[in-house]
């Protein structure tokens, strides 16, 4: 909104000129969300207190987690709300990424409210049936995919990281894969936010990362020289990234250890389901694997464990998943634990910016 009624006036004072960079829009969109949640946040865990919205604590979880009893959840609600506010405020609202952005991350965040209010309303740590909360997922996955799709001027093709030349095309199952991202995303990151700021911190960090990818994108000067799919009007998706990455810091100064607030899925599958629709709509797809590679990580760990379980009747890889948890029961601390990952996940995403240049 700000940049839809302030640009215009470039025409008479050159000054204005400035709300035309997605630099400068992008580094403030990142300040707004961050001030928001700051704001915002003792209201809000003050006000979940009252209303007894505590996290519900998994009964066969490591024995510290008790203690975490009665710290308030769905503190993603004040993540959506510093997203959408600071997104509509800074970035060009005729681009219509932006839009599918945005109901990505309401949509999913939808999902994740009634399965945190399932859980209220049970007094366990089960919600919404695992079947039905998937569905939801996947129609609104789905939907994008078939936007994307049917775009003018949006390909089908598939980047594959360090591979320049090798572009697989394959049509309508776009659709397909966009669907498996956007939804693979989410709930990898639901299964990462089971300590205090790890989800928050590797989520922040990779949305830095597709800052830059998005940019590039969306530039065809840039695009070209690193030769990565040129996306027209992907760059404002770094507003969108910053205002996450903002909300996130925002977040983080109450979500870190010891945790005051959680976000609860209502944050986690917004916020994993947000990566997935900006990291397909900027044609950096499979290189979600790398930049989110703690959430790969925390993902598999849980797959490999329950198949290993069924398949030898009862023996286990881990300790305990997910792999986090496995960390804990070793003897980590916590916070030792948390950083750790955190350090992972930046050496991940240096490591996916080095390939856009080691092609």
């Amino acid at each position: 909104m700000i940049y839809e009624f302030l640009y215009p006036l470039h025409t008479m004072f050159s000054s204005f000129n400035v709300f035309r960079y997605i630099t400068f829009r992008t580094i403030f969109a990142s300040v707004t969300a961050l001030l928001i949640c700051l704001f915002l946040g003792r209201w809000l865990i003050d006000r979940l207190q009252k209303l007894q919205i505590d996290q519900q604590i998994r009964e066969d979880g490591p024995k510290t987690h008790l203690a975490k009893k009665g710290t308030p959840t769905m503190g993603g609600i004040l993540i959506i709300v510093a997203v959408v506010i600071s997104t509509l405020l800074w970035a060009n609202l005729s681009v219509a990424y932006i839009w599918l952005a945005l109901l990505v991350t309401i949509g999913f965040g939808l999902i994740g409210f009634l399965d945190d209010y399932r859980k209220l309303a049970g007094g366990n740590s089960r919600g919404v049936s695992g079947k039905k909360r998937l569905a939801a997922e996947i129609v609104i996955a789905l939907f994008v995919g078939a936007i994307l799709y049917f775009k003018p001027g949006f390909n089908t093709q598939i980047t594959i990281p360090f591979f320049k030349t090798v572009l697989p095309d394959i049509g309508w199952g776009y659709i397909l894969l966009c669907a498996f991202i956007i939804v693979g995303a989410a709930n990898a990151v639901n299964l990462t936010d089971g300590l205090d700021g790890l989800a928050t911190g590797p989520a922040g960090i990779c949305f830095v990362t597709y800052i830059l990818f998005a940019y590039f994108a969306g530039n065809v000067k840039t695009a070209g020289y690193l030769q990565i799919p040129y996306v027209p009007g992907a760059g404002e998706l770094s507003v969108f990234c910053g205002a996450f990455m903002g909300a996130a810091l925002g977040f983080l100064w109450f979500n870190a250890y010891p945790a005051e607030i959680f976000m609860g899925d209502v944050g986690s599958l917004a916020m994993g389901g947000a990566l997935g629709t900006v990291a397909v709509i900027t044609k950096q797809e499979i290189l979600l694997a790398i930049v989110g590679g703690v959430f790969v990580m925390e993902t598999f760990s849980v797959i490999f464990q329950v198949g290993y379980f069924k398949l030898t009747g009862g023996r286990r890889i881990f300790r305990m998943a997910p792999i986090h948890h496995h960390f804990e029961l070793k003897g980590w601390a916590e916070p030792k634990v948390i950083v750790r990952f955190w350090i992972i996940s930046i050496l991940l995403a240096l490591l996916a910016i080095s390939t856009l240049k080691l092609r």
